[in-house]
């Protein structure tokens, strides 16, 4: 059965995104335990492109479909698992990229959702919260997809999260959504 392609985030309503999040059935991986089988030959790079022995994986709808068998392990480690196997996969910082954030409201009555690089749709809350680092090259966000798995921000998403933060009169500057505050600052 083909997968659908994912939504378009300028087309919907938060409200319809806030559906779509709830409807979303992921197969259960926190509840497979196969034995370890061996290493994937995958990698996921830092902007969000899959590799396979070394080479972009081209169909989007393969990049879905393993996104939704990836695991963080307790160790800090990414496997691909099914019920009967477990593979390792290189990620190089996140596995998944923010690329576009939809925002309604302002203050403590905002809500912001992203689209993911696959298509998943996101809304920052308690469960799903940004958290900004310092790194060499500025700043890097993060946003919590699940099951420690996170979401890198894209930096023009970035910087409209960084507009919104400055905008308001919080301190330290951040953002709200959906009842959760986001320090702007690293480590906040």
């Amino acid at each position: 059965m083909p997968m659908a392609p994912p939504p378009d985030l300028a087309s919907l309503s938060l409200a319809d995104v806030a559906r779509l999040v709830a409807e979303k059935r992921l197969p259960p991986v926190e509840q497979w335990n196969p034995g370890h089988c061996g290493n994937s030959d995958m990698r996921i790079a830092r902007d969000g492109t899959w590799f396979h022995m070394g080479s972009p994986i081209g169909r989007q709808e393969m990049v879905r479909l393993f996104a939704t068998v990836l695991r963080r392990e307790p160790d800090g480690g990414y496997v691909l698992v099914t019920p009967v196997e477990k593979l390792d996969i290189e990620v190089e910082d996140a596995p998944f990229v923010a690329v576009e954030m939809k925002a309604k409201g302002e203050g403590r009555d905002a809500a912001l959702a992203f689209r993911l690089n696959t298509g998943e749709l996101v809304a920052a809350d308690f469960d799903h919260a940004l958290r900004f680092e310092q790194g060499e090259d500025g700043t890097r966000p993060y946003l919590h997809v699940r099951g420690g798995l996170e979401a890198l921000v894209a930096r023009s998403v970035y910087y409209d999260i960084a507009e919104r933060a400055l905008s308001g009169d919080d301190d330290p500057p951040g953002v709200w959504s959906n009842g959760a505050f986001f320090a702007l600052e690293a480590g906040a």
